[in-house]
């Protein structure tokens, strides 16, 4: 069993930048995979970014050389960097974990509830 708390979010500008966390509980962490998804008002929630076990990243194009993705095994997070936010950006934001490394919200099987992030023009 996991479970993760989003943290972090919060009202920005354009241009600023944002960190949110997610905090997991379970033995299990260092071995699972990691994703940040968003979903923002009349849309499917889309991948944003994947961290595996072995910390290797990728990400979806839009977020590409704007945000980061990161863990701490030892404290059990997981942190998305934020930079040079837009107002396309605006979203709820989910951590979840997975056994495999994926894109895909059903292979994802533990969710966060979801931190706010809205961004103004």
């Amino acid at each position: 069993q996991v479970q993760l708390v989003e943290s972090g979010g919060g009202f920005m500008q354009a241009g600023g930048s944002l960190r949110l966390s997610c905090a997991a509980s379970g033995r299990t962490f260092s071995t699972r995979n990691m994703g940040w998804f968003r979903q923002a008002p009349g849309l499917e929630r889309e991948f944003v970014a994947g961290i595996t076990w072995t910390r290797s990243t990728y990400y979806e194009d839009s977020a590409k050389g704007r945000f980061t993705i990161s863990r701490d095994n030892a404290k059990n997070t997981v942190t998305l960097q934020m930079n040079s936010v837009k107002p396309e950006d605006t979203a709820v934001y989910y951590c979840a974990s997975s056994r495999v490394v994926s894109r895909k919200n059903s292979e994802y099987d533990y969710w966060g509830q979801g931190t706010q992030v809205t961004v103004s023009s």
